[in-house]
């Protein structure tokens, strides 16, 4: 079998920083790009079952696509993924403010927060992995968060075709931390993911107001669209009429997946509408926000001039629970000086197993 392989190429340089593009080759049909910009997932080439390879997530095209305002296509969002209401929160008595960014609330960070940061890398290889690993220093006070804290994310593929990203925080005063990759997928290039059917691993969900915050506890999803136990067509569930999608335009809510502090178990399964691709999603984290690109619109196009539509992809996006530095109900997010911040999760193509992979 093919050994995988790692190699480097310049993508241009934003304030006199380069930025490079990682390349990571399974060597049996699945490579991964990893821009230093965002640490974004810039491309996943996955082959179907017929050994056709495409690129399961949208990307943008330069890095000036990446440096202008956009809808974190393929980023590492923090300090804080998600949403913290009213951009502020009170950690051992004392109160941070973080910049709103999205209806007077904070989300991914603020609007300066790890999506738009140069991160460092270095590259590591085994007999059968190959990975990028990266880093970035952010300083006490960034966007109103407390505590120097360093983060490193690696990105470690396989020679089966298993794509992993862990990730791991230190701080030096006690904050909060929640970190998750922002990417769009889309198994088919059909134009949308209305086709596409998800199982999700949970059986609450948070219901969130107009804003997108949390209402209160989890609720149970049987009875909804936001059952998801079994196998569902997502055009089906997403035309089911309910307040809670017509208020978001689709799904952009959080899954309080089960077994909680167990480990490694998987979150999703997504299925191409001919089957031709499926993914996985295992993860060590608590939850899983699924937001099916409500507010694309066609302004963003990728290297083949294809424009990113409303429902054109999913993301899937394990993580801590939103606004869970103002919920104590919450599993927590908090991160103190002598703890490290660890979690994990892996996309796996199951539709792979048993073919030659060497062919």
């Amino acid at each position: 079998m093919p050994r995988p392989t790692v190699h480097r190429t310049p993508f241009g340089s934003t304030h006199g920083t380069r930025t490079d593009l990682w390349t990571l080759d399974s060597g049996t049909g699945v490579r991964a790009e990893i821009l230093t910009y965002g640490a974004s997932l810039h491309s996943l080439t996955v082959p179907d079952t017929a050994g056709t390879g495409a690129s399961v997530v949208r990307s943008l095209e330069t890095l000036d696509d990446y440096t202008a305002k956009h809808p974190y296509f393929g980023a590492v969002v923090g300090r804080y993924a998600n949403r913290i209401a009213h951009g502020r929160f009170v950690l051992d008595g004392a109160e941070h403010h973080i910049p709103a960014n999205d209806r007077g609330h904070a989300l991914h960070g603020g609007p300066d927060g790890f999506h738009t940061k140069v991160w460092a890398a270095t590259q590591d290889r085994t007999d059968d992995s190959v990975s990028v690993r990266l880093t970035l220093h952010s300083p006490d006070g960034d966007m109103g968060f407390p505590g120097a804290l360093d983060a490193t994310v690696t990105y470690t593929l396989d020679a089966e075709g298993t794509l992993a990203v862990d990730y791991a925080s230190v701080t030096d005063r006690p904050t909060v931390v929640n970190l998750t990759n922002h990417a769009y997928f889309d198994l088919a290039g059909h134009g949308d993911v209305l086709g596409h059917r998800l199982e999700v691993d949970a059986d609450t969900y948070l219901p969130v107001d107009d804003d997108g915050i949390p209402l209160g506890p989890p609720a149970e999803v049987a009875g909804t669209p936001f059952d998801l136990t079994t196998p569902r067509l997502l055009s089906e569930r997403l035309a089911t009429e309910n307040g809670q999608l017509r208020a978001a335009g689709g799904f952009d809510h959080c899954w309080v997946l089960r077994d909680p502090g167990s480990g490694l178990r998987r979150a999703a399964r997504l299925t191409a509408p001919d089957a031709a691709r499926v993914m996985e999603v295992w993860t060590t984290e608590p939850g899983i926000q699924v937001y099916t690109a409500n507010q694309l619109d066609g302004s963003f196009t990728d290297g083949t001039g294809r424009r990113h539509e409303r429902h054109g992809a999913i993301c899937l996006e394990t993580q801590h629970l939103p606004d869970s530095p103002n919920r104590p109900d919450l599993p927590s997010p908090v991160l103190r000086p002598g703890e490290t911040a660890r979690s994990r999760t892996e996309l796996r193509f199951p539709h792979l197993a048993g073919r030659d992979l060497t062919a």
